[in-house]
């Protein structure tokens, strides 16, 4: 059976990633940063599909995502996929973000990468084999005025994806990032229902994404040939 590493995996995105992948088959570590009791709720739920394990901590911290790692080795032998998926916003001036709040959201959205990667990318040299996906934004293609840290995050994910990606190619190991534009999860719940009404509208399907079509997403470009690598691939009903 493979095996996959989920970060974020509470709610979400990271959530509906969770069950899509139990209902594939896949064993599943799955991670959050804060809040135990959501966790344990989502082992117990899979667990009834598929053999879960789980790991408590923030992988803005480069000993979870080592805990992460070898726990998942020491249980499943070999971790096939890691998605980085663990992510927060920050939506306001720059000039009114203090020094602490961008580092938070530096260190949730891209240092995690980062340190996930590097803690898996020895096994998958040494198997070669494995892939990585990165949830990313497009206002990480774009960016969005009141976002900008929320946008120099994704923008230096995406780029860190399509350099990565050309790293580990001789492995045989693909490295992508999924664009998303409005997906209905607890980070778009700060908008009111006008504010909702009005931001679907910009977008041409006339609606916002759904976490499970966004997880059944990442499921078809994870299961894609390894020839597909360094890619950037926008989820966002036509709204850019």
């Amino acid at each position: 059976m493979k095996s996959v590493i989920i970060t974020g995996a509470t709610r979400g995105i990271g959530l509906a990633l969770a069950r899509f992948y139990a209902d594939k088959g896949y064993c599943l570590m799955l991670n959050g940063g804060h809040n135990e009791e959501a966790l344990s709720a989502v082992e117990k739920e899979l667990s009834t599909k598929t053999q879960v394990i789980t790991c408590l901590g923030s992988v803005a911290e480069e000993k979870t995502a080592a805990i992460i790692v070898q726990k998942t080795l020491d249980t499943f032998g070999q971790i096939d996929l890691l998605i980085n998926n663990a992510g927060i916003a920050h939506i306001g001036l720059l000039s009114d973000m203090s020094s602490e709040e961008w580092h938070t959201l530096m260190g949730t959205n891209l240092d995690a990468v980062f340190y996930m990667s590097k803690a898996v990318i020895p096994h998958m040299v040494h198997r070669h084999s494995g892939k990585i996906l990165n949830v990313s934004s497009v206002w990480g293609e774009v960016g969005a005025s009141c976002e900008a840290a929320y946008s120099a995050s994704k923008g230096a994910v995406n780029s860190l994806t399509k350099a990565l990606a050309k790293e580990l190619a001789p492995s045989h190991i693909s490295v992508n990032g999924v664009s998303f534009g409005v997906i209905d999860t607890d980070m778009n719940r700060c908008f009111d229902e006008e504010e909702r009404a009005s931001l679907a509208e910009e977008i041409p399907y006339g609606r916002f994404a759904s976490p499970e079509e966004a997880a059944a997403f990442c499921y078809q470009i994870t299961e894609s040939p390894e020839y597909l690598t360094g890619q950037i691939i926008r989820f966002d009903g036509g709204w850019i």
